[in-house]
């Protein structure tokens, strides 16, 4: 493929998606990311797009929305990963909130093996994803049905979740900074994203690592909110991926790196020599909590428990601040 027919093919892809990584490029045109890289930079250069953190997208600033079918293909392997290692973090009989997005319902697949579990969620998605486990139960909001991503979302949405309170919350984006948290491109999706915030002890993103330092309209979690972020392996030449990382780590947030060839352990035990060990860490800063740790209010210097897989690829809990 000549250089005109692959920047007009990287070119198309932006613009029917919004965003789309180097990883994600360099696969559909077939060549490396290093010749992609180039491409973009001759493409930023003409105006044409903008280079984000591992990827390109649209000029002007912040990145919108893309639809379901457009989401649902983008970064695969890095939301089966992370779907896999967020599943390892939910136990039998517990309740969560599970968001809208593809990589939450990615997630959902892997939780209709454990037993007892109750999943409260405005996806319709996700309930589908659900809809034969037999030993989980799903409760759905109300509210007005957002085709672009099958997702209920209005006052209907936000009131079904008052006075509803469970142990986790796990929500996607489309963009994730130290400085603002998460955020999304719809003002209808951020509103029911923050009801489900209200309702949940802990918060636990997952977004793959092309979302990390894109910025969106609007604000759904604020950084001090954010328990867990559960992310894959930045890119090796990705240095602002890491520094992101790097700063939500140094703001309190447990940063959980999917490695390749993730096992969901969700609701089963782990095999001999994965047996997960729990190792605190502590992380500076000051940070709000819902669950009632810390000092009086929930506010101040916190000793997070993480979870390290003590052998083999699965997965790692990244002291970021050691890096």
């Amino acid at each position: 493929m000549f250089a005109a027919e692959r920047r007009q093919l990287i070119l198309e892809m932006v613009r029917a998606n919004g965003a789309v990584s180097l990883r994600e490029l360099a696969r559909v045109v077939q060549t490396s990311e290093v010749t992609v890289r180039r491409d973009v930079r001759a493409l930023e250069a003409e105006g044409l797009l903008d280079r984000r953190h591992g990827g390109a997208v649209l000029p002007g600033g912040f990145t919108r929305e893309s639809g379901f079918p457009q989401k649902s293909h983008l970064s695969t392997a890095e939301k089966t990963a992370i779907a896999d290692m967020a599943a390892g973090l939910v136990g039998e009989g517990e309740a969560i909130v599970v968001g809208a997005g593809t990589t939450t319902q990615e997630l959902a697949r892997r939780l209709a093996r454990v037993p007892g579990l109750t999943v409260v969620t405005n996806s319709l998605l996700v309930a589908q994803a659900l809809a034969h486990a037999n030993r989980v139960e799903v409760v759905m909001t109300g509210g007005t049905l957002r085709g672009s991503n099958y997702a209920l979302v209005g006052s209907g949405a936000e009131q079904s979740l008052q006075g509803l309170r469970v142990s986790r919350a796990f929500l996607s984006g489309s963009g994730l900074t130290a400085e603002r948290g998460l955020s999304t491109s719809n003002m209808l999706s951020a509103s029911v994203d923050r009801a489900l915030v209200q309702a949940a002890a802990e918060v636990v993103v997952l977004a793959d690592h092309t979302k990390l330092g894109s910025d969106t309209m609007f604000q759904t979690v604020p950084t001090e909110l954010i328990t867990r972020l559960v992310t894959d392996e930045p890119q090796a030449h990705d240095e602002r991926a890491a520094t992101e990382l790097q700063a939500l780590a140094d703001q309190g947030v447990e940063i959980t790196v999917a490695g390749p060839g993730a096992q969901s352990t969700a609701g089963e035990a782990l095999p001999p020599g994965r047996q997960q060990a729990r190792q605190d860490m502590p992380l500076p800063g000051q940070r709000r909590t819902q669950g009632g740790h810390g000092g009086p209010g929930g506010i101040g210097p916190q000793l997070r428990s993480a979870a390290v897989m003590s052998e083999g690829p699965v997965g790692r809990v990244a002291d970021m601040r050691r890096r």
